[in-house]
């Protein structure tokens, strides 16, 4: 290939990363190359795998307390440009675990209501999950890898190498693994920043934001021997604990209004 064939396709990818630039709700600069919409598509394949193969509580009581908490937290939540409707599962599995994929899609593990011991500490996980919608961090990790490949690309057409598309990296960027059922954490980039999303959110709607420091330190008693944070792409329990206590210093006072949902007995 010539060599202004190789330029020509670089000024065409570092246009499009430069023009992919966009701001999340906490001001951070990101790099988005994958539009909402095809992200809210993948998303919801992705969550149509899933209950395909994973176990669905059939659970009356726990469904509707899941329900009730993540409706008080929708209720506050901006109206999402790329869907309409957000859709919870609950998935009958001792994981302790929640997660929500583009396209409004959020999954919660029964085992995590062994954890979150009370509604306020459900809500910050519910709302942690959708900060994570809200924030396009699925297309921001997919967009990463599509940046990446951009170059790998590149560099092969100017060695005269074909490349192979990864769709491994499109799963890794919703958070999922190659078997759908196995999650992948977030950078700590993006869990701090739906951390404090996630603590404004349950806030507005009533609950009360000191359950999400409460959340932190039950995870902390229920993974001893947890990798340190230097090992880890989640921040460690006590820079989370830290910083969402920072955080809810600067919350506004909100009347604890929020619905009492009955957590049920596990």
């Amino acid at each position: 290939m010539k060599f202004n064939t190789v330029k020509t396709t670089l000024a065409t990818a570092l246009l499009s990363i430069v023009m992919g630039c966009t701001t999340s709700p906490t001001g951070r600069s990101q790099l988005i190359l994958v539009s909402g919409s095809e992200m809210a598509t993948l998303g919801s394949q992705s969550f149509s795998d899933l209950k395909g193969t994973e176990k669905i509580s059939t659970d009356k009581q726990t469904n509707q307390y899941v329900q009730c908490v993540t409706d008080a937290i929708l209720e506050v939540t901006p109206p999402q440009p790329d869907f309409e409707q957000w859709e919870v599962v609950v998935f009958d599995s001792d994981q302790v675990n929640a997660f929500a994929l583009p396209g409004g899609k959020i999954g919660v593990y029964t085992g995590l209501l062994k954890v979150a011991e009370n509604q306020d500490q459900l809500a910050s996980v519910i709302g942690h999950e959708i900060g994570h919608v809200m924030a396009n961090h699925g297309s921001e990790r997919v967009s990463s890898s599509v940046a990446t490949n951009s170059a790998l690309q590149i560099t092969s057409i100017a060695l005269g190498v074909s490349g192979t598309a990864n769709s491994d990296l499109i799963l890794a960027g919703l958070g999922l693994g190659v078997n759908v059922g196995v999650l992948l954490p977030f950078s700590r980039a993006h869990e701090s920043e739906s951390d404090l999303i996630g603590v404004q959110l349950m806030n507005e709607a009533g609950f009360d934001p000191q359950g999400s420091v409460d959340l932190w330190k039950n995870m902390a008693a229920a993974s001893e021997g947890a990798p340190p944070e230097l090992l880890s792409t989640h921040p460690g329990h006590d820079t989370r604990i830290d910083d969402l206590n920072a955080a809810i210093l600067q919350l506004p006072a909100q009347s604890r209004n929020a619905p009492n949902c009955g957590k049920p007995n596990l």
